[in-house]
């Protein structure tokens, strides 16, 4: 739906309840409620996430973004005074060299150290701030024996959200169930509520399911300060699609199958190879910071899975820029009367057209 009016923040706005954010994940990943909505009509139906078999047909690709979520977030202490660090790790820049955030981020200046483990005298690796960024980043660069990724493991949390503030027992529920490229600092959540069983029917129905990767930046968080969304400068993420990925959607869409992507990450690679190539599907790797708000012009994806997003967010835009804002902030009003569960472990939407 093109829409050409310049939008102001304020426009995608709305009226959440705090109570109505999910804290926990549901018991079974598919039982989650699922908001239909017809993005052409405005019409919506309230479903369960188990009955997407209804609205998947023969012939369709369904896409999910297989990142995996790092264990990201690190408590540390300043050897010299034994004040505590906060680090969350962002991107692994070169090496052992990672961006990160660090809180207090005042008391890490370039040339000190940070250490991880119970045992000050014989940690499990340590850390010297080599560069600052803005926001309170740092360039941090690790010295350690072994793995890193299994030194990471053992003493990493999942960073979670900032409105989640009830601890996740089980690591994994904030994994999906086909999460296998490490590199995500936020997990791409329309794909929590899909399980081994569900996906299996969606194949036997003649589905094809198809992988890609896009690591989840916390710039996804970043709220939007510009009233002027136009002014708004997108965070950068890192995404891939190899061959036999590229391969498949091409005879999908040949055949006059649907792509129907599974969450923003997933909509945000395939529109960004996509617009790159002119419309088509090609094996391509990079990063994107594609801006999608009302008014693009869609090139790939035919219908969408996706999460109840933040008032005023870049993903409630992108959103918008498929169903058209009316649309869209209806939808969003019928799930707060009917008490949705909102954001990163509440209920899905399934847009189409």
């Amino acid at each position: 739906m093109t829409e050409e009016k310049h939008y102001q923040l304020a426009d995608f706005d709305y009226d959440l309840p705090e109570r109505l954010i999910a804290q926990t994940p549901l018991k079974q990943r598919d039982a989650s409620r699922l908001l239909v909505l017809n993005a052409k009509t405005g019409a919506y139906q309230d479903r369960h996430f188990y009955d997407i078999l209804d609205y998947l047909n023969p012939g369709d690709a369904l896409v999910m973004n297989n990142s995996r979520v790092l264990p990201a977030r690190l408590h540390g202490f300043r050897p010299t005074t034994g004040g505590h660090a906060e680090v969350l790790l962002l991107r692994q820049d070169h090496g052992d060299v990672w961006e990160t955030l660090v809180k207090p981020a005042k008391k890490s200046p370039v040339g000190s150290t940070i250490v991880f483990g119970t045992d000050p005298d014989n940690p499990v690796m340590t850390a010297t701030v080599v560069g600052e960024l803005e926001h309170g980043g740092r360039y941090l660069e690790f010295h350690y024996q072994g793995i890193f990724m299994e030194l990471l493991d053992q003493l990493g949390e999942m960073p979670l959200p900032p409105y989640i503030k009830e601890k996740l027992p089980d690591q994994e529920r904030y994994q999906t169930v086909y999460s296998k490229v490490e590199g995500s600092a936020a997990a791409p959540t329309a794909g929590l509520h899909w399980t081994p069983e569900l996906l299996d029917k969606v194949r036997q129905k003649g589905v094809k399911t198809v992988e890609l990767t896009l690591h989840v930046g916390l710039g996804t968080f970043r709220p939007v300060e510009e009233e002027n969304i136009d002014d708004h400068k997108m965070h950068s993420e890192f995404y891939q699609l190899d061959q036999q990925a590229a391969d498949t959607l091409n005879a999908v869409r040949k055949a006059g199958g649907r792509i129907v992507a599974t969450g923003t990450t997933t909509i945000r690679t395939l529109e960004t190879i996509g617009t790159k190539f002119n419309g088509d599907l090609q094996a391509d790797s990079g990063w994107t910071d594609i801006f999608i708000k009302p008014g693009y012009h869609w090139q790939i994806v035919d219908a969408f899975i996706t999460n109840f997003h933040l008032p005023k967010s870049t993903l409630v835009m992108l959103v918008a820029a498929f169903t058209g804002r009316e649309h869209i902030l209806q939808a969003y009003q019928h799930a707060v009367d009917q008490e949705y569960r909102f954001f990163s472990f509440g209920d899905a939407m399934y847009v189409y057209k």
